[in-house]
């Protein structure tokens, strides 16, 4: 059987084959198939065929079958797809090439013997039955042998009443799918998979993308998504998430589809025949790859602690904040809320109002025990209501020195109940350093050296921050919030001078976040000496000696200024980046008098700078000024370029650094709102006229949680670690679950430290479960030395611990990439 219209200028090329019937099926020619019919599934097949195991050898073939449900002529696009992976099989490294048979005669799947030589099977069909149910009995007993699968564009029409072909192809297209060929942003997520490790994050092509009926997300591993928002889906469009290709180990073979490959002119396009080009090396045995890492059944989610017993936080104080030791164990912190059965003193007059106990528990994974660790005597117990009592403050971050195995030293960020001053309403912060007793496991309350402290008010709740981070140079990172309150500014600024407590205003960030010599809302450098003592880096925001303005005005352990409540940050020692997340106000909606709604944040930090707030946000996106005598009346815009700090509160710089935007910003609306700007660059904040840049995200109830950067531990011997896949990505997430995020997302080098949006994201939801059995309010994560992810659950009531806090441990199951080293068609690849 001859490929039609290309024998007489190709005979001489390929290797036309005519297959032969075996016995006992009927000869159907497919030249000109049957067209479809709405008959029931196929009944088993009672035919057994024995394939050897694997198929194909190290004279790699690969069978393209064009066979077609629908007369006429062969398509131009089945002819281009047979002509590119024939210049792929004649082109790259010796040791990869292969040869190629093309057929469009079904009856090969039902010859054992001629089907077995092949290494892997290409379907360029069109919709309807191509094969029938002797056929269709054949690919299976083909794919149970260890053979490989790659389906093309209409492929995933075919067979449209088999479930078996439907999970081989992973997904339907949908009925309302668009027809036209669009231009639009491929996301390339898996920068390991042979068929896309070269190809651009974002690939910018045309072709006809299918919608899918189901998304075949978490059931399949997807290697590429199409971003809707660059062409015109349909109907039927699958929203942020819209796979385009993807992978998964099959029924005994290995599985690779693409939705792309609909138009003559993708086959000529040099990314995309290397698209082809790897998805035949791994389907055919040259090379192996990982087509297992985001399938979600390969991901087990364990909770590691019980309940506390009534009356006690023997297991989990509060839950705050975590660290991971060297040889395995986790130590997490209680920020000071008691036992809900315990009485909170929020009585300024009680000499205990807010007096809880700071908790620091670890558990071992040697024992699968955990033990407490010591408690610190916080200001942290005030309990809730508004934001005039409730208090944040308490035990707020944990570090481990860089020497920990050495000298056993855990670094906390904290607010002691002693240092508070109940007149004024001021209390201490501060960063200490203590020592783990090895022999005890207890921390050694008496070994305090306080590396750090300053005054923070506490008339006003919340906003702590309270993360810290060590970079590979021996700089320990400290996130500290601003701690005043959004109310009286309508939930905007915060920039209301008016409100204050004792002389102290507890409603203005330009005090605080906005101001160059107070060390709250920043995110501070500093290099810990032997001693206890810091020194200062070279390359923070400010030195501390600056003469502006008269002099006096800048403290030099700032690194990053403007930031409202960086809870979590984090700093991949790789590259000694720097990531943040920190919350926003509280304004629901935008304002075309006062500026954008809450915007919770993240950001990628390469270099010391401002972050805005409260002045600007997300994408340099300016409030209005307000001042004294009458804050209800709107000043002019703040300038993102050139900030002024015009407070009556602010003892620092007037002209403040430029702000640099962020990667991240998300509101109740969605993610990353954006508005069209007038002459002076000023949003026009009309609801109806925001574009939303990253589809992908939303809050509502919203509180960033920044999380790790992944990195792949090639010599680790855990069974239990996080496949190479997600090294390098970004962790972000929400304490909430339902529309927030929580997802793994690429930013691109180039643009990432001066707020390029992210060029790929997606759910972690499904490995991360949400859920109220589930890891509902996140409130800390980090990869472990063992490669495992470990969660803090915060639990479901707020200022206490319940039922639902806990430690987690999520781990990867999926095993090795396939195929096996050994099965491999040639050694050594």
């Amino acid at each position: 059987m001859h490929l039609r219209g290309l024998r007489t200028r190709r005979a001489g090329r390929r290797r036309i084959w005519a297959a032969t019937v075996t016995a006992g099926v009927v000869a159907a020619g497919l030249l000109s198939g049957p067209a479809a019919s709405a008959r029931p599934a196929p009944l088993p097949s009672s035919t057994t065929m024995s394939i050897k195991s694997p198929p194909g050898g190290a004279n790699v073939r690969v069978l393209i079958f064009y066979g077609s449900a629908a007369a006429g002529e062969e398509s131009p696009v089945v002819n281009a797809g047979i002509e590119a992976i024939e210049r792929i099989g004649l082109s790259g490294p010796a040791e990869q090439r292969f040869d190629v048979v093309a057929t469009g005669d079904a009856s090969v799947f039902t010859n054992a013997t001629r089907l077995g030589r092949f290494n892997a099977i290409v379907f360029l069909t069109g919709g309807g039955d191509v094969l029938d149910p002797e056929q269709e009995a054949g690919l299976e007993a083909y794919m149970e042998a260890g053979g490989g699968f790659v389906g093309v564009h209409d492929a995933a029409r075919a067979e449209p009443y088999s479930d078996w072909f439907t999970g081989l192809i992973g997904a339907r297209p949908a009925a309302s799918g668009p027809t036209n060929t669009q231009r639009a942003v491929v996301e390339v997520g898996d920068r390991r998979h042979p068929a896309t490790k070269d190809l651009p994050v974002q690939w910018k092509r045309s072709d006809v993308w299918p919608n899918w009926v189901k998304n075949p997300s978490g059931d399949v591993h997807t290697v590429a998504r199409v971003r809707e928002s660059t062409y015109r889906p349909g109907a039927s469009a699958n929203g942020a998430d819209h796979p385009v290709s993807w992978c998964r180990d099959y029924d005994g073979g290995r599985s690779f589809y693409t939705g792309m490959g609909g138009t003559v002119s993708s086959y000529d396009e040099t990314d995309f025949r290397a698209h082809l080009r790897g998805a035949l090396l791994w389907t055919s045995r040259l090379v192996r790859a990982d087509c297992k890492a985001t399938i979600t059944g390969n991901y087990a989610a364990e909770r590691l602690t019980e309940p506390n017993q009534p009356g006690r936080n023997d297991q989990i104080g509060e839950p705050h904040g975590l660290v991971t030791a060297p040889d395995g164990r986790v130590l997490y912190i209680g920020r000071g809320g008691a036992d809900s059965s315990q009485p909170v003193v929020t009585d300024w007059n009680d000499p205990d109002v807010g007096k809880g106990k700071g908790q620091i528990h670890i558990w071992d994974p040697r024992t699968r025990k955990v033990t407490l660790a010591g408690e610190l005597s916080v200001f942290g117990n005030k309990g809730g209501g508004d934001e005039l009592v409730k208090v944040e403050e308490g035990l707020l971050g944990i570090e481990l020195d860089p020497r920990f195995e050495q000298n056993g030293w855990v670094y906390l960020h904290y607010t002691p109940h002693a240092g508070l001053d109940r007149n004024r309403r001021i209390a201490e912060r501060r960063v200490s350093r203590f020592t783990l007793d090895r022999a005890t496991g207890k921390l050694d309350l008496g070994s305090e050296k306080v590396l750090l402290k300053w005054p923070v008010q506490v008339h006003s709740c919340c906003h702590a921050g309270g993360g810290m981070a060590w970079d590979s140079k021996g700089n320990l990172y400290i996130a500290t919030g601003d701690n005043n309150s959004s109310g009286f500014s309508d939930g905007y600024s915060g920039n209301n001078p008016a409100p204050n407590y004792k002389g102290v205003s507890f409603a203005d960030a330009r005090r605080t976040a906005g101001n160059t010599n107070n060390l709250n809302g920043k995110i501070l450098r500093v290099h810990p000496e032997p001693d206890g003592t810091y020194t200062l880096p070279e390359g923070n925001l400010f030195t501390g000696r600056e003469t502006d303005e008269g002099g006096g005005k800048t403290r030099g352990e700032i690194y990053v200024m403007g930031v409202r409540n960086p809870a979590r940050i984090f700093v991949d020692r790789t590259t000694d980046v720097l990531y943040a997340g920190w919350v926003g106000p509280d304004a629901g909606a935008p304002s075309t008098t006062w500026g954008p709604a809450k915007y919770d944040t993240f950001a990628v930090i390469t270099k010391a700078g401002n972050r805005g707030w409260p002045y600007c946000m997300g994408n340099k996106q300016p409030y209005r000024d307000r001042n004294l005598p009458d804050p209800t009346k709107p000043l002019g815009w703040y300038d993102c370029d050139r900030p002024k700090n015009e407070s009556p509160n602010n003892d620092g710089l007037m002209n403040l650094p430029p702000v640099t935007g962020n990667n991240i910003w998300y509101s109740p609306q969605g993610g990353a709102p954006d508005y069209p700007r007038d002459a002076a660059g000023v949003p026009s904040y009309k609801q109806e006229e925001a574009s939303y840049l990253l589809p992908w995200l939303k809050g509502g109830g919203q509180a960033a949680m920044n999380g790790p950067v992944y990195r792949y531990d090639q010599a680790s011997t855990s069974a239990a670690k996080w496949p190479a896949y997600w090294d390098g990505k970004w962790f972000v997430g929400d304490f909430y679950d339902a529309d927030q995020p929580r997802n793994a997302v690429i930013t691109d080098p180039k643009t990432q430290g001066d707020g390029g949006l992210p060029v790929h994201s997606e759910s972690l939801k499904k490995i991360v479960p949400i859920g109220n059995d589930g890891i509902k309010n996140l409130m800390d994560w980090k990869f472990g030395p063992d490669g495992a992810l470990y969660v803090l659950d915060y639990g479901r009531g707020f200022f206490t611990s319940d039922a639902k806090s806990a430690l987690w441990r999520v781990t990867y199951r999926g095993g090795e990439p396939t195929p096996a080293a050994d099965q491999l068609a040639r050694g050594g690849q």
